[in-house]
């Protein structure tokens, strides 16, 4: 009597352990679940934060300067260790800016010239050099360089000297001394190009210097040819020539002239602009990176960017933005290395540091407390130099994701060499004074794109399956069917990408005339079937095995496909002259891409119909059968009791059901990478392609800098993905929540 109560007690005991463990099992799953999705959210948002980060400016040393001879540029390297000054001695200084030694002058050159020094140019930061122009009309070029080395397994930096043509320089054939210049080189050395204006003030010339070796000589023979600009007379106030010989830029009395100097020897006017109002005066100006732009400030505080865009009347340089600084005394315009940022410099000691194409102004601050005479930008833009009548500052500088604004990211902007403002995701080249193009409307576009049409697709044909299966398919079928659709879902989408991609697009091409038919055509013919099927007699259709009617629809529809693609080339002949691709893009003028939306739509189609099919196929089969039953027998029919009961009552698994294929489709990587042109266009056609927020993070996320601007952009992506499915999945729930109350008491 004993062992039969222990036994009992003991098994409920393991019971009550089990239940307990499962209980608190599945709630700490679904808790865990939460907290990676939380973890996945933070994640996302720490890595995406820096982007969004305030400028900061923070000076770090200052280097007195005990001579007299006056500074005319500053510059540093590429790890901000040593400054170098070009004075007017002439002479270049270096100065350590780190170590024990820090503040020291380390090295010195003296620029050798037996004549006076007239006038003081640089060339674009990029390229690192400046040139003295002297009283003989000789202009010497210098940049700065450094060798690095390594000894006793220490990293060394050796200041040096270069003269890229040599120490006398080039000899510039003008009338008399020059008083204004501006210079360009070519990258192998051997050509340059000089704007300048002599002491005489009359005129202003453009001399084209070629270099060619001579083998008997072994030294460069340089030929010059020298053009009078046409149109400019009198003083001018500021000279500018672009990096690649093309434009040379005047500023004379508010008028900015801009010449083609691209053919010395055809020397023309191209632009000619009012750049200020009147009244006011040109202050300081510069050329950003690339030298597309061009950056004009006035007494007023106002600073205006200029590029050439496209016009009816063809190619003139227009007013793109405007930005305003609280200091109208501006002394100097600076612009970065690479990126389309520029810092403005006031008499005042004030600094504004601007971002162009995102339209941002991102720092004004009282930087010092006089003058700032001149500054410079490392070239990474960590740090900024600046020269005061009281020395040389350092500031090192935070900003290193100026380009990205909410603005620059979803509205459209206007970048140089596009003839009006618009939505661009270009975040590589080849060049390194590209500008890179992060608008994020592009990819979302064809995210949302992408997801439509296969919704389209597989909506349909999967809700239709699902109730077919659930309602009317006799249940021997439906345990064979079911089984197999389900099955489908476990193909890797990266193999229906490539059959998408490689085999499917061609057909589809071939065949388009004949597959556009066939979508027309295909639901015509099975309502003709089913009609049919219903009119044979009651003695044959009772000695068909049940299901048959399902099974014969397959060859039909087989036969209908096979006799349209064979007729392709007849359509094509009659109404399409032979070519529906050309008909498409001449006739209609239409873009067509091989890999288009409607492969895409086909094959993610195939990947979502499973999970649509399963999910409502099981809501309309778990519908109470004493509903349909009752509906039934009050008389209703088959088709009455469906719409009107068990569709009502399975609402809310089939609106699940659909948003999880859409969550899907809106994930979906692999097939969008491999069966579209992955381009980011901003198109409905079903003729083009599309990129996606997904196959955008798996194309580039390998090639991005870990930490740089354009690798959290791409997380930014991930976040509005992750964004996308919360808030469809939040709609679903809420909605299916809804359904649920309605329906429930039916």
């Amino acid at each position: 009597m004993y062992q039969s109560n222990t036994l009992p007690n003991k098994q409920h005991a393991i019971r009550k352990f089990k239940d307990r463990f499962a209980k608190y099992g599945v709630a700490t799953g679904g808790i865990m679940v939460l907290v990676a999705l939380l973890m996945i959210f933070f994640y996302l948002l720490y890595v995406v934060q820096p982007i969004f980060e305030d400028v900061s400016i923070e000076p770090t040393l200052t280097i007195a300067l005990d001579d007299e001879h006056k500074t005319l540029a500053l510059g540093t390297d590429d790890h901000v260790e040593t400054a170098y000054r070009l004075t007017s001695e002439p002479a270049l200084e270096y100065y350590q800016l780190h170590g024990a030694d820090k503040t020291k002058l380390i090295k010195q050159f003296e620029i050798n010239n037996d004549s006076e020094i007239t006038a003081f140019a640089k060339a674009m930061p990029h390229v690192k050099q400046f040139a003295y122009a002297f009283a003989n009309n000789s202009v010497v070029i210098i940049k700065p360089s450094f060798k690095i080395g390594f000894a006793n397994n220490r990293r060394t930096i050796e200041p040096r000297i270069d003269f890229p043509f040599g120490k006398a320089g080039l000899s510039i054939d003008s009338d008399a001394p020059i008083d204004k210049f501006a210079f360009a080189t070519t990258p192998e050395n051997d050509g340059a190009g000089v704007v300048y204006q002599s002491q005489t003030q009359q005129a202003v010339y453009y001399s084209r210097l070629l270099g060619e070796i001579n083998f008997m000589t072994d030294e460069i023979e340089w030929s010059q040819s020298n053009v009078e600009l046409p149109n400019i007379t009198g003083a001018v106030d500021q000279l500018h020539l672009t990096a690649d010989l093309s434009r040379a830029f005047v500023l004379q009395n508010g008028y900015m002239y801009v010449f083609d100097v691209r053919n010395a020897n055809k020397v023309k006017l191209v632009s000619q602009n009012r750049v200020v109002e009147y009244g006011t005066q040109v202050t300081a100006s510069t050329l950003l990176a690339g030298a597309s732009s061009i950056v004009i400030a006035d007494n007023q505080g106002n600073i205006a960017q200029w590029f050439e865009v496209n016009t009816e009347q063809g190619r003139e340089f227009t007013k793109i933005r405007a930005f305003k600084s609280d200091n109208k005394d501006i002394n100097g315009l600076y612009p970065e290395f690479f990126r389309r940022s520029f810092v403005a410099t006031s008499q005042s000691g004030a600094l504004d540091v601007f971002y162009t194409t995102s339209e941002a102004h991102l720092y004004a601050e009282q930087l010092l407390d006089q003058a700032i005479l001149d500054l410079a930008i490392s070239p990474r833009a960590n740090a900024y130099i600046s020269l005061t009548s009281q020395g040389i500052h350092l500031f090192d500088v935070e900003n290193e994701h100026p380009e990205v604004t909410w603005s620059a990211l979803w509205q459209e902007t206007w970048y140089e060499g596009y003839s009006e403002p618009d939505y661009i995701w270009q975040s590589t080249s080849a060049s390194d004074d590209f500008e890179s193009k992060f608008s994020l409307v592009p990819i979302t576009f064809g995210t949302i794109k992408a997801a439509f049409y296969a919704m389209l697709f597989s909506v349909p044909i999967a809700l239709a399956a699902a109730i077919y299966t659930a309602y009317f398919m006799p249940a021997k079928i439906r345990t064979v069917v079911k089984p197999t659709v389900e099955i489908m879902e476990a193909l890797p989408t990266v193999i229906l990408g490539f059959l998408a991609g490689l085999w499917l697009a061609p057909i589809i091409e071939e065949h388009l005339a004949a597959i556009a038919i066939l979508i027309i055509l295909m639901p015509v013919a099975i309502i003709a079937f089913a009609f049919m099927w219903h009119s044979l007699p009651r003695k044959i259709l009772n000695r068909l095995p049940t299901g048959m009617d399902s099974l014969l629809l397959i060859p039909v529809i087989l036969i209908m496909a096979y006799v349209l693609i064979e007729l392709s080339p007849w359509f094509n002949d009659v109404f399409f002259d032979g070519d529906v691709r050309l008909f498409i893009t001449d006739s209609l003028g239409i873009s067509f891409d091989q890999r288009n939306s409607l492969v895409v739509g086909i094959a993610m189609g195939f990947a979502v119909i499973p999970t649509i099919f399963s999910i409502a196929e099981d809501a309309v089969f778990s519908v109470p059968k004493h509903l349909s039953h009752g509906s039934l027998a009050l008389g209703a029919s088959q088709w009455q009791t469906l719409v009107r009961v068990v569709l009502l009552t399975a609402s809310p698994g089939i609106f699940s059901a659909v948003m999880m294929g859409l969550g899907r489709a809106v994930g979906e990587t692999m097939i969008v990478l491999m069966a579209t042109g992955n381009t980011p266009i901003m198109d409905w056609s079903v003729f083009q392609g599309m990129r996606t927020l997904s196959a955008n993070i798996a194309v580039e996320m390998p090639e991005s800098e870990v930490g740089s601007t354009h690798y959290r952009i791409l997380f930014l992506a991930a976040f509005v993905l992750f964004i996308f499915t919360f808030v469809f999945n939040t709609i679903a729930e809420f909605v299916r929540q809804r359904l649920r109350d309605k329906y429930s008491s039916l």
